[in-house]
């Protein structure tokens, strides 16, 4: 068995990813937390169970990738574009997917509370049964998929409410 080290396991995703899938099999627990796979496409790869906490993937393009039961804590996904990608009970608390393309992803049992979904396109993503969508943050440009794809109590009108709480104070103008 050979042992990468984090900057290997990299230019092993960049260049040959299958054989990163084929190492993956063998390890009991992948830790690639803080690394910086920015900018790089990546296509069927096979990140399930890994560890994946605080790094980005700012820019990417992510085709096919199984995020399964990974732990994407802190994960930036800003501007990467993102289809087809399963996110099965992955656990995002506080990515942000920022101005990101998420097209007809899977995010059953993926926790949400804290992800950044600002002017995110999510059409065709599955969240009707992820978790604590309803804690992330989001604005009126966020894209979302059809009612269908959606929790049943969750309301796209209300990222107003607890994303943009201001003091009294700073709402009102000022006489000076």
């Amino acid at each position: 068995m050979i042992d990468y080290t984090k900057e290997e396991l990299v230019e092993l995703l960049r260049k040959f990813p299958e054989k990163f899938n084929e190492w993956k099999l063998e390890q009991e627990e992948v830790d690639l937390s803080e690394v910086d796979f920015s900018g790089i496409t990546l296509r069927e790869v096979d990140f399930s169970n890994a560890d994946l906490n605080s790094s980005s993937f700012a820019d990417c393009t992510l085709s096919f990738v199984n995020f399964t039961n990974t732990d994407l804590t802190s994960v930036d996904f800003t501007r990467a574009r993102v289809i087809e990608c399963d996110f099965t009970e992955s656990l995002m608390t506080g990515a942000d997917c920022s101005y990101a393309e998420m097209t007809y992803c899977n995010f059953t049992d993926c926790d949400l509370a804290g992800c950044i979904f600002s002017e995110t396109d999510l059409t065709s993503s599955d969240l009707t049964s992820s978790y604590n969508l309803h804690a992330s943050r989001y604005d009126e440009d966020t894209i979302w998929p059809d009612d269908e794809l959606l929790p049943e109590d969750f309301d796209i009108t209300a990222h107003n409410d607890l994303s943009s709480l201001q003091d009294e104070e700073d709402s009102m103008e000022s006489d000076y």
